[in-house]
């Protein structure tokens, strides 16, 4: 065995992984965003390009494709700032993340059934609300611009919060580890083109989820419709529908997975311990 040439190739190998695990955090950091869209499509088409270029040895054509690549790499950073800046934020929190979720869940606990049900009880009221789902990436900076409250969610709460002229209805909640973190918060407002129709509180979901990877559900007070903003995308839905009920409900799962204290995971595991050997046995038993 060549020990000499295996050597040799290791560092080689090392590089290759570094750059695939880059190439993946990249690409899955901007899944679904506009600044992953035209990722996507400009690697295909410089790809076909530069493989065109060499098949053909076309030497002028491929220098100007490489310099055209150069730039648009760097004009990419001006245009994209946001979504970089998000995609970036979510790699840095997967470093950093708060260890203090299993304890929150001791306090206040509540499901996301139950704030679906607020949320389309404000829509009948035709109550304005702007609530924002705290992920990945912190919201400690846009709450510094509201009141802190860390309260135990409720309905009563958020009438409370969002009928006017109460002193917080104006802004938005954050909602962090199954609380109110804070209300009265200020949301960066969208620009695009699209919203100009659109009230302050839907320009500012898109804004909020453009900057963050947070969930924005968005209660009209003119029209009593329920929106969601995720990923600098405006979902509407139909008020008063079933179907809107559960998609608005798969949404906020996905934004506050449901979080188990030790004792309910290791009861968990044990339940699927069981599951899992008396169907081993049952199969040992029909195979006799």
């Amino acid at each position: 065995m060549d020990w000499a040439g295996i050597a040799e190739a290791i560092p080689d190998v090392i590089q290759i992984f570094i750059l695939y695990l880059v190439i993946y955090a990249i690409l899955k950091g901007a899944r679904g965003s506009r600044f992953g869209q035209v990722l996507m499509g400009t690697g295909i088409l410089f790809a076909l390009l530069i493989a065109f270029t060499l098949v053909f040895h076309f030497d002028v054509l491929s220098v100007i494709v490489r310099w055209l690549l150069l730039y648009l790499a760097l004009s990419s950073v001006v245009i994209f700032q946001d979504e970089i800046r998000r995609m970036l934020a979510t790699m840095g929190s997967l470093l950093f993340q708060d260890r203090t979720r299993e304890h929150a869940v001791m306090h206040g606990r509540i499901t996301p059934e139950d704030i679906t049900a607020i949320v389309f009880k404000l829509a009948r009221r035709r109550t304005g609300a702007l609530i924002a789902f705290e992920r990945g990436i912190s919201l400690r900076g846009f709450e510094t611009t509201g009141v802190a409250l860390d309260a135990i969610i409720s309905s009563e709460l958020f009438f409370s919060i969002f009928t006017e002229p109460m002193p917080l209805h104006d802004g938005g909640v954050v909602i962090r580890y199954g609380r109110v973190a804070a209300a009265h918060c200020l949301f960066p407002v969208s620009s695009q083109s699209d919203l100009s129709a659109s009230g302050m509180r839907h320009r500012a979901a898109v804004g909020l989820s453009e900057q963050t990877d947070a969930l924005v559900v968005v209660v009209s007070e003119e029209t009593g419709r329920v929106s969601v903003a995720h990923n600098g995308r405006l979902i509407r839905y139909p008020d008063a529908e079933e179907n809107s009920r559960i998609a608005v409900l798969r949404w906020i799962r996905k934004a506050m997975p449901q979080q188990k204290t030790t004792s309910e995971a290791f009861a968990d595991w044990l339940k699927r311990r069981r599951e899992k050997a008396a169907k081993l046995f049952r199969r040992r038993k029909e195979n006799a």
